[in-house]
């Protein structure tokens, strides 16, 4: 055993208080160790340091070079061609879209002859790659088809000063009357039945898909073939006469279903979310998408176009960037109301005002179509078109 006497020269760790810390006095050994750690830290803090130094210095050294490069003649040359590009891409957009405004202005029998001849002339400016003047002269030429596109929209419709105000569609059969709203009153073409006794069909030129040069039919002929006592235009599609529509000639995207039971376009995932209408017995539903529906065949008709314009008695579209909807023109429409079937053409509208329009009328649910130079309506005749040849016609047949 150790005595007491020599416990007491045995040498004891000391410690003493710093900021309420306890620091322990190490051995040696261990001291030692700690100031290795203590090394190793401040060596790869420094190497953080110097790490950032190179970042900020490698930064700078960039943004140097990135200004000279801007000064340089090469860089203001590709800048330039941008804007260049820009013009000409802008312009072209235009180009495209008023020659088929031209388009379905001659398939609405107007007299274009004016409009050909502006339109010749910005094509000797683009020729001459006068971008600016040849957009100017586009934007006029655009505004004054835009103004001069008549109310009826064809020429075998009188004046709508002529026709009486009326904002209940007819009972039944065809009507044209002027319907009041807040912000205008507007003549409307319409034709109504009882889906207790009319069976709503959708026929198709093509027998199935079709992506190009695609078959296509005047209204009139539908209604022949089919014994059908009124018809309407149907959904969007890309005429042939159309410059953007080479390559997908008179072809549509969205889903249908014709008389013959035939889907079309059950693999187009794109245009799924497109509203539909359904027609089966002595009801009509809607859909606000077209991927909500299967592909039950034992209703009677299935068409999607969009957009929907009126679900429930609301007005369920307020207008959107889509440039051809935003115009205004002759519209065609199907709607419903119960067991009441309607199809029909707003005049002078476009899609947002026509859904106004509509729901002026007391009609709880109605689906835009197609317009421009494929609007037509037949009831016992021609009542407005006749219009292009339609590659799909909604048709009602007697029951």
């Amino acid at each position: 055993m150790v005595s007491s006497k020599i416990k007491s020269y045995i040498p004891r760790p000391k410690s003493f208080p710093i900021k309420n810390v306890r620091i322990l006095l190490l051995p040696s050994g261990l001291f030692i160790v700690f100031l290795f750690i203590l090394s190793v830290v401040y060596t790869n803090l420094s190497k953080t340091t110097n790490l950032n130094k190179q970042l900020i210095n490698s930064n700078q050294q960039i943004q140097k070079e990135l200004n000279n490069l801007k000064s340089q003649d090469q860089y203001k040359i590709n800048k330039d061609l941008e804007v260049k590009i820009a013009n000409i891409e802008k312009t072209y957009v235009q180009t495209v879209s008023v020659y088929e405004k031209i388009v379905d202005a001659k398939d609405q029998k107007r007299n274009v002859s004016e409009y050909e001849k502006s339109f010749a002339s910005i094509l000797s400016l683009l020729a001459k790659r006068n971008y600016s003047s040849a957009s100017a002269d586009l934007a006029s030429l655009d505004l004054k088809i835009g103004k001069e596109a008549p109310k009826t929209g064809t020429s075998n419709i009188a004046s709508a000063a002529n026709v009486a105000v009326n904002n209940t569609p007819p009972g039944s059969g065809y009507s044209r009357q002027n319907v009041k709203t807040d912000f205008g009153t507007f003549l409307v073409d319409i034709v109504t039945a009882d889906l207790n006794s009319t069976r709503v069909i959708v026929d198709t030129a093509s027998d199935s898909d079709c992506r190009d040069n695609c078959p296509v039919l005047p209204l009139g002929d539908y209604v022949g073939r089919n014994g059908a006592f009124a018809g309407i235009n149907g959904s969007y599609f890309c005429p042939a006469s159309y410059p953007s529509c080479a390559g997908k000639a008179n072809s549509f995207d969205t889903l249908l279903m014709n008389k013959n039971k035939k889907y079309f376009n059950s693999d187009n995932n794109v245009y799924s979310t497109v509203p539909a209408v359904i027609f089966s017995g002595g009801s009509a539903r809607y859909v606000s998408q077209s991927l909500q529906w299967g592909r039950d065949t034992e209703v009677d008709a299935v068409l999607a176009n969009q957009p929907l314009l009126v679900s429930g008695g609301n007005v369920v579209f307020g207008g959107d960037d889509e440039v051809k909807r935003a115009g205004a023109g002759s519209r065609s429409f199907v709607g419903s109301s119960g067991s009441t079937v309607y199809i029909g053409v707003v005049h002078g509208v476009n899609a947002a005002q026509m859904a106004r329009v509509l729901h002026a009328m007391g009609i709880q649910n109605a689906l835009n179509l197609d317009s421009g130079g494929s609007t037509a309506l037949w009831s016992g005749g021609y009542k407005v078109g006749p219009g292009r040849a339609i590659p799909n016609a909604l048709l009602f047949i007697r029951k």
